[in-house]
């Protein structure tokens, strides 16, 4: 199937009359991912804030597609495109940072995480150095509890706001997410809004310590200024996700403009020329040979959405199911 924008349109165009958010049919999902590569959405909704967001929910049809990306940091979009709408929210709207007790922070889902490290810098709340090394966004990190440096985000998440398909409200606790390594049990279609957290005192001049080895250690053996969608498998129990690639011999391989990094071989980069199929062919082509070379089964951490381009589809460790 063909994603249509202007198709999808015509059938909720009236609908949508009096959002104040943006619409844009048939949107280049290239534009706004690291990876500068994949198909188009149907259509883009950047709503103003969780009000237009709401009103959007709820006078979209049940039967149309509705799903959420943040700043794209650590996403694959499939040549294909995704159908139905995809969801951004605004900086404006949802990249809001305060201070609401001692130690506690609110940051809107689309506050990159290096905002927050630095908000809590500046008030001398530690416990959040680890966000000023990862290229993400807080709705992306809330999601998959993303973590660095031996911290993760459920260890800081007090309550989390958000919105389901119909546009209701849920306020979830921190037991109500369901963390493990690099997964949440939230109901997959809640988009969050905003989230509290829960830091402790700490000296700036020990925050700012913390955070500068946080750079030094990506900088030095990350490829920070690639186009990069971060760590590309979750690290099996027991192992490095790195290791498992190197040792199956996948330390620079390329498929097309796709690699994975000779720096880290668990970041797949876009050369300058890499379609999302090189990136997905690439990927799986790693997870085969790793499941060849010592049994394991790595899993994407990176996210990939939409659907293959008719006659390039690809089958999970390229069919090589044990």
């Amino acid at each position: 199937m063909k994603v249509d924008g202007h198709a999808l349109m015509s059938r909720v165009g009236d609908r949508l009359a009096g959002l104040r958010g943006r619409i844009t049919p048939n949107a280049e999902m290239d534009k706004i991912t690291w990876f500068r590569a994949g198909g188009s959405a149907e259509a883009l909704f950047q709503p103003a804030d969780e009000d237009d967001l709401t009103a959007f929910l709820k006078a979209v049809p049940a039967d149309v597609p509705v799903m959420v990306v943040g700043i794209g940091s650590n996403l694959l979009v499939r040549e294909g495109g995704i159908p139905g709408f995809v969801v951004r929210l605004s900086a404006k709207g949802f990249g809001e940072v305060e201070q609401v007790a001692d130690t506690r922070i609110r940051a809107g889902a689309s506050t990159p995480d290096k905002r927050v490290a630095a908000f809590a810098h500046e008030h001398g709340i530690g416990g959040f150095h680890f966000y000023h090394g990862i290229p993400g966004g807080i709705g992306g990190a809330l999601r998959m509890n993303a973590g660095a440096n031996g911290v993760e985000t459920r260890e800081r998440v007090v309550e989390v706001r958000a919105l389901d398909r119909k546009g209701d409200l849920h306020v979830l606790s921190n037991a109500d997410m369901g963390y493990a390594y690099r997964h949440s049990s939230a109901a997959p279609d809640l988009i969050f809004t905003s989230a509290v957290f829960e830091g402790y005192p700490e000296s700036q001049e020990a925050i700012k310590a913390a955070m500068e080895a946080v750079q030094h250690h990506r900088e030095t053996v990350q490829p920070i200024r690639e186009k990069t969608g971060g760590s590309t498998f979750k690290n099996p129990e027991g192992t490095s996700a790195w290791k498992e690639i190197d040792k199956a011999g996948c330390r620079g391989l390329m498929i097309g403009g796709a690699q994975m990094s000779p720096m880290h071989c668990n970041f797949m980069i876009n050369t300058g020329t890499a379609t999302g199929y090189d990136l997905e062919y690439l990927g799986e082509t790693v997870r085969a040979r790793v499941l060849e070379n010592s049994g394991i089964r790595l899993q994407w951490e990176i996210k990939r959405l939409g659907q293959f381009k008719t006659g390039r589809e690809i089958d999970e460790f390229l069919g090589r199911l044990l």
